[in-house]
């Protein structure tokens, strides 16, 4: 009876049942939405960029370097023409200028505006070149290698912006007699001048001057050297030292030498003060005007440096 009791006992079958894979989060598609977003905004911005003028960037810069009062209203074919398909804002496809689009300002209102935005700039550039003018004032007092120099160094506003003027004195010369070698303690001021330069972003212009005196160098590499060559070439020797005392190459728009047409002391044309160097800082809208200046006179044919050297001053390096 046990041994059949033991056949008929039943046999039991455990199935497992393998589960399916989980389903997927979907965390990897809201840090692709991040993406994608992050790129369109990125080419937006590159856009923006490449379709902004270059006086739209530096108004944008000088509003941040000078907040105004008044409401930044950029113009012009930058990014500011964007806000209708037609160039200018207007409705007549055949037009591309002259338009005005429904709902803008009136144009003499504009005009009032933007006026009042270059005033305003004007100003706090007027302001930022007269801070310039005190930093160099305290440098040259609180520096006593710089002490001695500063009765050979005049400064003035003129319409062109900032002019720093550094003169010979008898027995301080700043070059060596005929030669754009530069003295020592021209070297360590015009390094000096280059670092405060640099903290500002406004162009500049360097000019050479001499006496009246003939040069007496006689031939130099089979070429006339005279006092236009000399000019220039000390002009272009202040431009390395104002490079090695920090000052960004690209800060210079323009080098020239002019030899004693522009005497400082018109009264005795041999004054010693008439051997100068003149460094502008200039405004931007001097600026503008060189560039504009250089738009009018073209392409100019190739000359011979050494001739427009010794007719213009500039040039020779």
């Amino acid at each position: 009876m046990a041994g059949d009791a033991k056949k008929l006992q039943p046999i039991i079958i455990k199935r497992v049942k393998k589960g399916g894979h989980a389903a997927h989060g979907g965390a990897w598609k809201i840090a692709y939405a991040d993406f994608v977003t992050a790129m369109m905004a990125f080419f937006l911005l590159m856009w923006l960029l490449g379709s902004t003028t270059e006086d739209d960037k530096k108004g944008i810069a000088d509003y941040f370097v000078s907040p105004l009062k008044l409401a930044l209203m950029a113009s012009g074919s930058g990014a500011g023409d964007a806000a209708h398909v037609i160039k200018g804002g207007g409705q007549d496809l055949t037009r591309s200028t002259g338009q005005v689009k429904r709902g803008d300002p009136e144009p003499e209102r504009d005009t009032m505006t933007l006026r009042q935005l270059k005033a305003e700039q004007a100003r706090a550039e007027a302001a930022r070149l007269e801070d310039l003018k005190r930093k160099i004032e305290e440098a040259l007092a609180s520096n006593p290698e710089l002490k001695d120099l500063a009765s050979q160094i005049r400064m003035e506003m003129t319409p062109d912006g900032l002019r720093i003027q550094i003169l010979d004195e008898d027995g301080r010369p700043m070059f060596a007699s005929g030669s754009p070698s530069v003295q020592p303690y021209m070297r360590n001021l015009l390094r000096a001048l280059g670092g405060l330069l640099a903290t500002v972003p406004n162009r500049l212009t360097l000019e050479g001057h001499t006496d009246a005196k003939p040069f007496a160098g006689g031939e130099r590499a089979g070429l006339s050297y005279g006092n236009w060559e000399l000019s220039a070439d000390r002009a272009n020797a202040s431009r390395r030292e104002l490079l090695a005392g920090s000052l960004p190459d690209d800060q210079v728009l323009r080098v020239q030498g002019l030899a004693a047409s522009h005497p400082f002391d018109r009264r005795d044309p041999l004054s010693p003060a008439n051997r100068r160097i003149s460094i502008v800082v200039m405004t931007r809208e001097a600026e503008e005007r060189v560039f504009r200046g250089s738009e009018a006179a073209g392409p100019r044919p190739a000359t011979d440096p050494a001739t427009s050297a010794s007719s213009t001053g500039e040039g020779v390096r």
